[in-house]
């Protein structure tokens, strides 16, 4: 799936659920910020971050049962009978007690020709770790540990909660400045007999600024998302060595210029969350991962940061 599709899609679902979330409330009613004297803000604000972070929250709860269900994603364990998985479990395993984790990940993988990665899960303790066939196919053990460790990273620094949280205030702040614009809007339209603005108007206009907005909002998501990969980087060269994590970069750097990148529809939910994606143009700014050069060269600026200090000391 090419970039454009995927960034697209990324934003569309996010819009759907602010889309969603109006027309429930327009349907039920809810709208008790609204009073004759205009807009209660702080009872809106109360009304905005509840269902801006509820949705979150509840996504977080699910996210290791979803991914798992709409990746195809199938379990495996150190009995595993294939060698590859068996190994792939242990070492996941063995990096998540070095991390410190609280409990064992589960592991698995999905059946897909893209070489990647996930780690998703709502605490460190529910945490799944999933890889690619592709991966599997085309990764050595050392790019392979790079990759679990920089997985494990995510899961340690809690990241797939960070993200849920984020996102949250971000659609709470949505909401917020959607229903305030559209007021000041459809107030100044409003004829001079009504008390209040056309009901059907204010929400029309409150679902188009909650589209326009949520797309500036990804934005700010994402750059939190890049930031965010390189600290797993970082964090993965600690657990399984910067030769095996840069080994891995490099790797998903020559498969992804080798062939066309494949994501099926039903990854994208979890595309925020894999260890790479392509680069884009101006359309980076939606990107949930930086350039794999960047992130490269920024382990390996560490790592010769690391050994100079050892040096001198």
């Amino acid at each position: 799936m090419s970039f454009i599709k995927r960034i697209f899609l990324f934003m569309l679902v996010n819009i759907l659920v602010m889309t969603t979330i109006s027309i429930v409330t327009s349907m039920f009613g809810l709208t008790g910020y609204l009073t004759q004297a205009g807009i209660d803000y702080g009872q809106l604000m109360v009304f905005c971050l509840i269902w801006g972070m509820s949705g979150a929250l509840i996504s977080l709860a699910l996210s290791r049962k979803m991914a798992k269900w709409m990746m195809g994603v199938q379990l495996v364990d150190e009995k595993s009978q294939d060698p590859r998985l068996r190994e792939l479990a242990l070492t996941v395993y063995r990096l998540a007690e070095q991390a410190g984790l609280p409990a064992k990940p589960e592991v698995g993988f999905y059946n897909s020709a893209e070489v990647n990665a996930f780690a998703t899960g709502p605490t460190k303790a529910r945490a799944l770790v999933a890889v690619s066939t592709g991966l599997l196919e085309r990764m050595s053990k050392e790019e392979l540990e790079g990759v679990v460790g920089h997985e494990i990273a995510h899961v340690a620094n809690g990241d797939m909660v960070t993200m849920t949280l984020l996102q949250g205030v971000i659609n709470a702040f949505v909401m917020f400045l959607a229903r305030v614009i559209s007021y000041a809007i459809t107030s100044g339209s409003r004829s001079n007999d009504e008390e209040r603005p056309s009901y059907m108007m204010q929400s029309l206009v409150t679902m188009a600024l909650e589209i326009t907005l949520s797309i500036l909002g990804s934005i700010v998501v994402a750059k939190f998302s890049r930031w965010r990969e390189f600290r797993a980087d970082a964090g993965g060269a600690k657990i399984a060595g910067y030769p095996k994590m840069i080994a891995a970069l490099e790797a998903l750097k020559s498969l992804h210029n080798y062939g066309p990148e494949v994501e099926p529809a039903n990854q994208k939910a979890v595309a925020a969350f894999k260890i790479s994606s392509r680069k884009g143009g101006w359309l980076s700014l939606f990107s949930t991962h930086p350039d794999l050069d960047k992130r490269i060269l920024a382990l390996q600026s560490t790592q010769f940061k690391g050994v100079h200090s050892q040096q001198r000391a």
